[in-house]
């Protein structure tokens, strides 16, 4: 201790430090909520990635195996305006 420093200013440097540790650890643990969240999150965006494309697959094959449609399979209407509405 220097002369000039009193057991009550020593003290309040000490409550200082520990209200900043604090400070510290609550955005510690806020930061790894956050990541844990992210990485829940990023997770979840894979699986429905994974799930839309195959769907898209299956509607892919789907579709390939549809039979082509004859103009004759269009109803009146369309077929006697050329196919357009």
């Amino acid at each position: 201790m220097t002369s000039h420093t009193t057991p009550s200013t020593l003290q309040a440097d000490l409550d200082r430090i520990a209200q900043a540790l604090d400070r510290l650890e609550t955005a510690a643990a806020a930061r790894d909520a956050e990541l844990n969240e992210m990485a829940a999150l990023k997770a979840r965006h894979r699986r429905l990635k994974d799930t839309v494309s195959a769907e898209l697959q299956q509607l892919d094959l789907l579709l390939a195996n549809l039979p082509e449609k004859s103009p004759m399979d269009q109803p009146v209407l369309e077929r006697s305006s050329g196919g357009q509405s």
